[in-house]
């Protein structure tokens, strides 16, 4: 597409119209400015000026550079975005409309699963209407697929890039170069009353990082004064391909004037794969004793910067993580002009996603279970910023024969592999050896395997009419159905070396044959370390796996399905009129929301030391009235002053209102008089509320210009915190008699609704090209956004809160020269410090501190439309760096800048592309 506009030039006394037409990023930013012009609510935009040509690679990236938005890397990708200070389970994200299924275990989309190159733009509703079909208190984020029909010509385009990133091969076995690839089509057909588009992408995106990792801040008494200390660090390497292929389909329909069908399909097959090493190292709650007098002390902080310990035993890591997906959505939409004035509309759609992670742990060392093998003496020094510790050492990590196979420390092993509980090891090796000898040894590995299911079918039946009802001049109507139901089951092993050797007290020499080389963890001053290919050995038999569930409750309480039905009806209607000779128009709706709500799981408990558990099925259900309203009044033909006021609710975390539990019968009653109680989820758990109000002041000055003045404020209800409830376990068994008990009540831990606050931010947005000062100055431009937000929130007990995902001050900016087919931007976006979500240990989702970060990124790139050379007319090229500064994603343990939990960097990306259209 191409945008026109025309501008005068002066010969003699005759004016002659001279046609100017606009493309590549500026095209991309004029499109967004008129969508959030004429939008009905208060929305930000992305256009892409052809299909696979969003300015940014991810979809997230692009998102975030907008008024109000940010987003959290997630393996050094833009992932999970936050809207106006609110995490993204507080938003909703769709797809031509229709609410997403989602990869994570909750409802927040991960926006990497969506490949950027395939959509046409992205829409943002930070106001709601009636007639949209999500909820969030945060907004919606809408992601569009072209209309080939609107396009009105055939366009046949290959787009493709290579990829590169800053860092060599962390990993002998790892990527540091990739590609990505997008071929597409768009034709029309039958006198264009058929259009078609379709598009195939695929990508293999390397990543690398260095992290360093701790596992917390103990207290340690220093001549006779408790400070904090290094308890444990796992810091590694990782090397990660993100493999991605998808195709997306439009077909429409259009016969006449009254009837128009639109299907539309995605389908994306996802993996990301990833190749971890590094040494695990315990510190203060190692076996290794602190010698006092190395110890060093900041005394502004209380934290020992530095210290020394002797007869350590380490872990040397060498892991492996398969993250894969396979999303298949497909929608139906079709439209009738009834009459002139009332138009209907069905809609159908399906959407689902499987996602299997296949995570596992292979541990080396010296020897075999703790107080065996050679230990060493090492030393920890922090050089008093974020980058976490170097450490010192007096072993060679890369000596095949100092680091065998095997696990070198006696922490986790199930007791089912002891012997207890009748459960004795299967192993009878020949030469006699007794069983024990295996069932005593420690763990030699772990893996981790969840599964996560998530499918979503909506229909809905709506009617559009045009009236003069007044100041009404159009009414729109109607009902959806919702059905959803997600399902995460929680698996781990423990994982053993089939070996026996009494020489070597049951370690393994890595056989040659799976020997890579080795990884250098001199980033934290380890050196280089063994790296073996533990897959490849664990797919050859080399281990044996143990159950966890058998012994330990965790799994099953993170085992469930959640079904929700989601019934609405809504009706909206539009307006126009005067107020004080100035043009107002608006809308103003209601929606209906009644959801039923199902919880299966299993509730469980230990009994003769082996998990024992009854399946559980509970259901819930709750309405909720949703007014908005939406105004716009032109002041004149380029100001507008708009104003929002709606009610809005966000669902329940899916893991938070789950019906997996660990069921206790205690001898003594609680502080609530209870005899039962129950720890895990919350299946009554109802949605949290806001009413939110927005005022913004918008200045359209050009084409390509507009800047914006915007205030919000929401009022949250009904949050959820930590907290009691009470359940009916009328004709439960104890579970370790068998016998049904006179009690009858339980008291639940988990998360409650209950306290709330209020939000508040302002935004301020440019977009200014500096032809309004120069015509010298044509193509160069800036877009810039300041957004403050703040809240005051309280938990029941009266507590302060933070809300996920807020930072208090979020800024973006993106300089940029558009015209005569070159073009070069670079882009900063800015955001403070914030609490995100994070995959923890079992693949729980942990809430950490996360540090503010700043992410520069640059792109030039020429287009050959302008060159004047035969045969290259669409060609374009482009040259794009990623993370130019190396901004690492660092998180503390604490308010202590010194305790750093995650330090990670990523280096940089660099992508070499090219389109050409014909």
């Amino acid at each position: 597409m191409t945008a026109s506009f025309g501008v005068y030039a002066q010969e003699g006394q005759e004016a002659a119209l001279e046609e100017v037409t606009v493309t590549g990023f500026r095209k991309s930013v004029m499109d967004s400015i008129s969508t959030k012009r004429d939008a009905k609510a208060v929305v930000e935009s992305i256009s892409a000026e052809d299909i696979g040509k969003l300015p940014d690679s991810s979809i997230a990236e692009s998102l975030a550079r907008l008024p109000g938005l940010a987003a959290q890397r997630l393996d050094g990708r833009s992932s999970r975005v936050s809207i106006r200070g609110f995490g993204e389970n507080e938003s909703a994200t769709t797809f031509n409309g229709r609410e997403q299924v989602s990869i994570s275990d909750n409802r927040g989309v991960e926006f990497d699963l969506y490949p950027s190159e395939i959509m046409s733009g992205v829409t943002v509703y930070k106001t709601p209407t009636a007639s949209i079909e999500a909820e969030g208190i945060a907004g919606v984020i809408d992601m569009q697929t072209v209309k080939p029909l609107e396009r009105g010509e055939r366009v046949i385009q290959v787009n493709s890039q290579y990829e590169m990133t800053s860092f060599d091969k962390l990993n002998p076995d790892g990527e540091d170069q990739g590609h990505r690839a997008t071929v597409s089509y768009i034709d029309q057909f039958a006198d264009d009353t058929i259009g078609v588009a379709l598009a195939f992408n695929t990508m293999s995106s390397p990543n690398q990082e260095e992290r360093w990792n701790a596992w917390g801040y103990p207290e340690f008494t220093y001549q006779g004064e408790n400070y904090s200390i290094l308890g444990g660090a796992k810091p590694f390497v990782r090397s990660s391909v993100l493999d991605r292929d998808s195709v997306m389909a439009v077909v429409e329909f259009k016969p006449n004037d009254k009837l128009h069908t639109t299907f539309d399909a995605l389908y994306v097959d996802f993996a990301d794969e990833k190749i971890l090493r590094g040494i695990e190292i315990p510190f203060a709650w190692g076996q290794g004793s602190i010698s006092p007098d190395t110890a060093i002390v900041d005394p502004a902080t209380g934290f020992i910067t530095s210290a020394t310990t002797e007869g350590q035993r380490v872990v040397v890591r060498n892991d492996m993580e398969t993250r894969s997906a396979k999303l298949k959505s497909f929608g139906f939409n079709t439209k009738y002009d009834f009459s002139d004035a009332l138009q209907l509309e069905f809609d159908a759609s399906h959407s689902a996603v499987k996602r299997d992670i296949w995570s596992f742990e292979s541990y080396s060392g010296t020897g075999r279970g703790n107080d065996e093998g050679v230990a060493d003496n090492l030393t920890y020094t922090f050089d008093g910023g974020n980058t976490g510790a170097k450490f010192g050492h007096e072993l060679d990590y890369s000596d095949w024969n100092l680091i065998q196979m095997g696990g070198p420390l006696s922490w986790g092993a199930s007791a089912a592999l002891n012997g207890k509980y009748g459960l004795v090891c299967d192993r009878d090796p020949e030469g006699g050896v007794p069983n024990d000898y295996y069932c005593n040894t420690a763990q030699d590995g772990f893996l981790n395997a969840p599964e996560v299911d998530d499918e979503l079918t909506s229909l809905k039946l709506a009617a559009t009419q045009m009236v003069e009802v007044g100041i009404v001049n159009e009414i729109s109507y109607g009902v959806s159905y919702r059905d959803r139901e997600k399902t995460k089951k929680s698996q781990g092993y423990y994982m053993t070396l089939d070996i026996f050797d009494p020489e070597t007290g049951g370690m393994l020499v890595v056989p040659e044959q799976y020997r890579l080389g080795s990884a250098s963890l001199d980033f934290i001053g380890m050196g280089d370390m063994i790296a073996y290919d533990a897959e490849a050995m664990m797919k050859d038999g080399y281990y044996s796996l143990t159950d966890e569930a058998l012994t330990g409750i965790q799994h099953l309480t993170k085992s469930w399905s959640v079904n929700e039905s989601v019934t609405s009806a809504f009706a909206q209607a539009n307006f126009e009129t005067e107020v004080a000779g100035l043009a107002l128009t608006g809308n103003a709706g209601l929606r209906y929301v009644y959801t039923e709500q199902q919880s299966k799981g299993y509730a469980g408990n230990i009994v003769n030391g082996l998990v024992v558990a009854d399946p559980t099925d509970i259901s819930h259900d709750y309405n909720h009235f949703l007014p908005s309203l939406n105004l716009a009044l032109a002041i004149d033909d380029q100001q507008t002053l708009r104003f929002g006021a709606a009610k809005t609710l966000s669902r329940a975390r899916l893991d938070e209102m789950n019906a997996s539990v660990e069921v206790t019968l205690n001898p003594t009653q609680d502080d609530n008089g209870n005899f039962w109680s129950i720890k895990g989820g919350n299946p009554n758990l109802e949605p949290k509320e806001a009413v939110g109000l927005d005022l913004s002041y918008e200045n359209y000055f050009s084409d390509e210009g507009y800047f914006s003045v915007a205030l919000f404020w929401k009022d949250l209800d009904a949050w959820h915190f930590d907290g009691n409830y009470e359940v009916d376990l009328t004709g439960v068994a104890d579970p370790n008699t068998g016998i049904v008990p006179n009690t009858s009540t339980a008291t639940g831990s988990g998360k409650v609704n209950g306290g709330g606050g209020t939000l508040q931010g302002y935004e301020l947005s440019v977009s200014l090209p500096f032809n309004v000062f120069s015509e010298n100055l044509d193509g160069f431009g800036l877009l810039a956004s300041h957004t403050g937000v703040s809240s005051d929130i309280k938990d029941p007990n009266g507590n302060d809160y933070q809300l996920p995902g807020l930072s208090e001050n979020i800024e973006t900016m993106t300089l940029y020269y558009d015209n005569h087919g070159f073009s070069a931007r670079t882009s900063v976006r800015k955001r403070d410090d914030f609490k995100g979500e994070v995959y923890g240990l079992g693949f729980n989702t942990d809430q950490v501190d996360v540090l503010g970060e700043t992410i520069v990124d640059a792109q030039i790139g020429y287009d050959f439309s302008e060159a004047g050379i035969g045969g290259l007319e669409g060609l374009s090229v482009f040259l794009q760096g990623q993370n130019l500064t190396d901004e690492p994603f660092t998180t503390l343990s604490g308010d202590n800048s010194l305790q750093v939990r995650d330090y990670q960097s990523y280096g940089k990306t660099y992508l070499l592309g090219f389109s050409y259209k014909l």
